[in-house]
């Protein structure tokens, strides 16, 4: 985690780096009063990128400390299996997920073709929604 807190620190001096470069290159290129010459939405969003970047450090950095410890990937004689925690049950042979991403679409075509298809995905989901949770219930796989 240390690795992470430095990464992203590094990434936020690289956008105040670039956001400088860019203002000052905006500024040299172009003519007229210097409000007018500097590019803003690009200035602002490199500014926002490079905050929002050691927003993430910061919070990183926190949990780091909070947590006193390091994680195996910090500790050069760490071995893999150190680092694999148990994750969760998955079900590889599930439809579901298939279901819940085409209802996700069918949805998002209907904000974009007609909005009388959302009402067709939104119902679309719950029907996945349900099948998914309760999947281990009946069936081959029930428990």
């Amino acid at each position: 985690m240390r690795t992470n807190v430095g990464l992203w620190w590094l990434l936020t001096v690289f956008f105040f780096v670039v956001a400088v470069l860019y203002t000052g290159w905006n500024i040299v290129a172009r003519e007229g009063e210097i409000v007018h010459r500097i590019e803003w939405v690009g200035t602002v969003a490199l500014l926002f990128t490079s905050f929002m970047g050691a927003l993430i450090a910061f919070y990183v950095g926190r949990v780091h400390k909070a947590q006193r410890g390091e994680l195996p990937e910090d500790i050069l004689t760490a071995d893999i299996d150190d680092g694999d925690p148990e994750l969760g049950e998955f079900s590889p042979w599930s439809w579901w997920p298939i279901v819940l991403a085409f209802s996700a679409a069918l949805a998002m075509i209907g904000l974009a073709v007609g909005t009388w298809m959302v009402p067709i995905g939104l119902s679309v989901f719950v029907v996945a929604i349900v099948g998914w949770v309760y999947e281990y219930y009946r069936g081959y796989f029930a428990r």
